[in-house]
């Protein structure tokens, strides 16, 4: 792709999750992306002709979830990197604005609803698909429930962030990991 087409992408879905968090989704408009971005309201509704479907590709395209494998440790350290992102994401990045607006509009947004719970959804499935490798490799108990446990670690973090004063960091993840898959291996 021609470096400039590439910048101006960067620009506009950087400019989308900036005004998203600062104005929520009720307020954010195409208009206003355009003017931050430096590109005219045509071009955006060429590329993307709904905001859903803009700041999908925003959040699909910067907001890249790590894919640990094996080299990278056991399952509990795999899972430590995909946990220590969510938490980033949540407290120090441009995204960690964006979420509360995202869930807000769920209530008055069908479509925003539908994206961000097959957003979720899609991200998610990665934390349950090493949780079942972790099983398969008798790290985890026969009986253990990844589905579960998935919506345990990433829940705790998402009410920690929302909830409360003190959100999750990603030095703390360890612990969580710990406490929710427990400290011994598979039987």
């Amino acid at each position: 792709m021609d470096k400039r087409i590439e910048r101006t992408r960067h620009e506009v879905l950087s400019a989308a999750i900036a005004l998203l968090g600062e104005r929520g989704y009720a307020a954010f408009n195409m208009e206003a992306i355009a003017d931050k971005a430096g590109v005219s309201k045509s071009t955006l509704y060429r590329h993307w002709p709904t905001k859903v479907s803009l700041i999908a590709d925003a959040l699909n395209t910067l907001n890249v979830q790590p894919r640990p494998g094996p080299a990278d440790g056991t399952v509990r350290e795999r899972v430590t990197i995909l946990l220590r992102h969510l938490t980033e994401a949540l407290t120090a990045s441009p995204f960690a604005s964006c979420i509360p607006g995202l869930i807000e509009a769920t209530k008055h947004h069908p479509e925003v609803a539908d994206f961000l719970y097959d957003y979720s959804a899609r991200r998610r499935e990665r934390l349950v698909a090493l949780l079942r490798d972790g099983v398969a490799a008798g790290e985890l108990p026969a009986d253990f429930d990844a589905e579960t446990a998935a919506t345990a670690l990433s829940g705790a973090i998402f009410y920690r962030c929302l909830m409360t004063p003190d959100p999750y960091q990603a030095k703390d993840v360890p612990a969580l990991v710990a406490l929710v898959l427990g400290s011994q291996g598979g039987t």
